[in-house]
């Protein structure tokens, strides 16, 4: 009996398809369009941006496929020496100090965020608490890679899962669009 070359496909059970469609759907209401430019935080957001004005993006977050693997896990911000950096939200100082020879302050967050800044010298102390926009420290010059007078490293992660920064102060515009559907129409 001769085999067919072409692979296999498997059916989908039609519960499988209708919860792979939702997840598809949601997917779409919390992604950034590629090239969109991202909306200003809204004012009832609980996060801002730690430098005000709303910084430049000098290098963004890359999270590597794994997570011993090299990669960028926070953004570097475009700032000036002695530039205050402020709290990104409401939370308690966790550490204030130097790692590997750099200043660095972390914050926990309500919901098991921490927010990391460097290089900062610190004007709080651990277990300070703060509000979104309270002066954590002030913005040192000579962090690698930075191409500006001063770069300020933000991170932050939900246990030892690193995240991208960005997404605690920029609004997705919300779209919908038809799930299912050949050539974007939807079914009668």
């Amino acid at each position: 009996m001769p085999t067919d070359p072409r692979p296999r496909i498997r059916r989908r059970r039609p519960f499988v398809r209708a919860a792979a469609a939702v997840l598809g759907a949601a997917a779409l209401l919390v992604t950034v369009p590629s090239g969109a430019p991202p909306a200003r935080a809204a004012p009832d957001r609980p996060f801002d941006w730690p430098l005000a004005p709303r910084p430049t993006i000098a290098r963004e977050f890359d999270r590597p496929e794994q997570n011993w693997l090299p990669g960028h896990r926070g953004v570097d911000l475009a700032g000036a020496p002695e530039r205050a950096v402020l709290a990104a939200g409401v939370g308690i100082v966790a550490f204030a100090g130097d790692v590997a020879g750099r200043p660095v302050v972390s914050v926990d967050h309500p919901g098991g965020l921490r927010t990391t800044y460097e290089p900062v010298t610190a004007r709080v102390t651990v277990g300070t608490r703060v509000g979104k926009g309270t002066v954590l420290g002030y913005l040192e010059a000579g962090h690698t890679g930075c191409g500006h007078a001063a770069c300020l490293h933000w991170g932050v992660r939900r246990g030892r899962e690193y995240l991208d920064p960005t997404r605690l102060v920029w609004v997705s515009p919300i779209r919908l669009l038809p799930v299912g559907t050949g050539g974007g129409r939807a079914r009668p």
